[in-house]
């Protein structure tokens, strides 16, 4: 079977004609979806507060222009000249014997599309909690959370987010993701601006606004500080998830790379910083309360805590009565799950099209990845031990991912690809060689230092680092990726055939 260029794969059209996204806002909206996560809302506020309020932020935007916004303008360009998921992307940006590093992108971001899907059902319950009363008759909230996630409802929620997102994927991109996407994402902006102004005028909430934006510039003397505002970036905009390189394989030629990829980077930080701004303001005004140390640390990798036993509480403590308190509850839940829908959209979509580019057909495709969700999301929706294993697991592997699309541009050339891959449309402000030493240093440089310090801490603080069955253990990384690294290795030949076909040349990469 030969692959045709003109021939759409996923989005999901089986004729001679590629489905588009039929505006640039529409794109963008679809991107900013990708990028504007649960991690926007549950984990920015908390690390903040860890690493010294205000001082985090200098290192946090500076990493943005280090890794985020090269990754992104990366990604836009391979889909936009590929229109291939990352086995494809890989195989022909990089060479066909390197098909099993897009095949381990693809698998880091299925991976975490198997746990997400329950962020997104705990999202939907807690919206329902709010608007039933449950709110206002709990009194404990963190009995309240172990008594869901310690029931089977997790699992159904879990379900019920799977078959709405299949059922966007089937609907298209135009039709399915665009236009969902169209209705989420302003409505997610105009709640999160909703609460923020309701946050902002709580009285002593300017002391939480000024702690959040004044820095302690010895605070920077840390190394730890600039470790987790990269991990931040690398984990915050979406670059290196390979989503939006599958989004960006459905827009035009003319459409802008580097101005695309810059106003998803600053729109995503830009609500990352207005969450900040509104938890902080919050946790101030009524720190008679709680204070804000409790408040924004969070309890266990997943950072539940801070979301689903903290912002109740907090909710509650805001002027104003019980219908105020189920109000803002409610709006605060709705847009949280909006937030984690619209991801978890992106990830179903790019599973479904690496299985329609091996071969499937669209509804075939679908029913493989919505089947596969269900079934290995079904351990994380029922015992949060493997909830927090796959968390850890498959988030670190982001970083690889990066560094794998760092290797594709080296490998290509990033000379070549700056002119001939990146900077295509007339539309693109022009982007200098600074490009090709942050894509073939400083991102290779940023990850490994990553990568190696997860690993130091991993083994310096656990003795039992090298047991694959504890939850944050070395060990347990090392055998999951070892398992898929090898698998892939193996069968790239056969990826990589399936993907682009037996009369490409193998020896072509663009």
């Amino acid at each position: 079977m030969s692959y045709r260029s003109d021939v759409c794969i996923v989005g999901i059209v089986t004729s001679q004609k590629r489905e588009f996204f039929s505006s640039r806002l529409g794109f963008i909206l679809s991107i900013m979806g990708v990028a504007i996560g649960a991690g926007n809302i549950w984990r920015f506020s908390r690390v903040v507060a860890q690493n010294g309020g205000g001082s985090f932020l200098i290192p946090w935007v500076l990493f943005l222009f280090l890794w985020s916004i090269p990754l992104l303008w990366t990604e836009i360009a391979m889909g936009k000249k590929t229109r291939k998921a990352p086995i494809g992307t890989m195989a022909e940006m990089a060479g066909p014997s390197f098909g099993w590093m897009g095949a381990f992108i693809a698998l880091v971001t299925t991976g975490i599309l198997f746990y997400y899907s329950v962020v997104v059902g705990w999202g939907f319950r807690y919206f329902f909690y709010s608007i039933t009363g449950t709110f206002t008759k709990t009194a404990d909230f963190s009995a309240l959370w172990e008594s869901y996630t310690h029931s089977y409802q997790p699992f159904f929620f879990h379900v019920g987010a799977i078959l709405i997102g299949s059922y966007v994927i089937y609907k298209g991109i135009s039709h399915g993701i665009e236009k969902s996407n169209k209705v989420m994402i302003p409505a997610l902006i105009v709640m999160i601006l909703i609460i923020a102004l309701r946050a902002f005028t709580l009285p002593g909430a300017g002391k939480g606004i000024a702690y959040f934006f004044t820095p302690h510039l010895s605070d920077l003397l840390h190394y730890r500080i600039w470790i987790e505002a990269l991990t931040q970036n690398a984990w915050d905009t979406g670059a290196g998830w390979g989503l939006i390189l599958v989004y960006s394989g459905y827009i035009h030629k003319k459409e802008s790379v580097t101005v695309n990829g810059c106003w998803t980077a600053v729109g995503n930080n830009v609500v990352s910083l207005v969450m900040g701004m509104t938890i902080f303001a919050t946790a101030f005004a009524i720190e008679h309360r709680f204070g804000l140390e409790a408040l924004v640390m969070g309890e266990g990798s997943s950072n539940t805590g801070l979301t689903f036993v903290y912002l109740p509480q907090l909710f509650q403590s805001l002027p104003g009565g019980v219908g105020v308190h189920a109000t803002f509850a409610s709006i605060f839940f709705l847009g949280f799950s909006i937030a984690a829908l619209s991801s978890m959209i992106s990830m179903l979509q790019l599973t479904t099209q690496v299985f329609a580019e091996l071969g499937l057909k669209k509804n075939h495709a679908i029913l493989v990845t919505g089947g596969l969700a269900l079934v290995l999301g079904a351990p994380s929706a029922l015992n949060m031990a493997i909830f927090d294993n796959q968390d850890w697991v498959w988030s670190l592997g982001l970083i690889v991912n990066g560094l794998f699309l760092a290797f594709a541009v080296i490998r290509f050339g990033p000379e070549k690809f700056r002119k001939k891959v990146l900077l295509t449309s007339p539309k693109d402000f022009k982007v200098g060689k600074i490009y090709n030493w942050a894509i073939a240093f400083l991102i290779p440089l940023q990850g490994v230092i990553l990568i190696v310090w997860y690993f130091y801490k991993s083994f310096r603080e656990s003795r039992t680092w090298w047991n694959p069955l504890h939850v944050y253990s070395l060990g347990t990384i090392l055998f999951q990726w070892g398992i898929a690294l090898l698998l892939f290795f193996c069968l790239n030949r056969w990826l990589v055939k399936k993907t682009l076909g037996e009369s490409d040349d193998p020896k072509r990469t663009v």
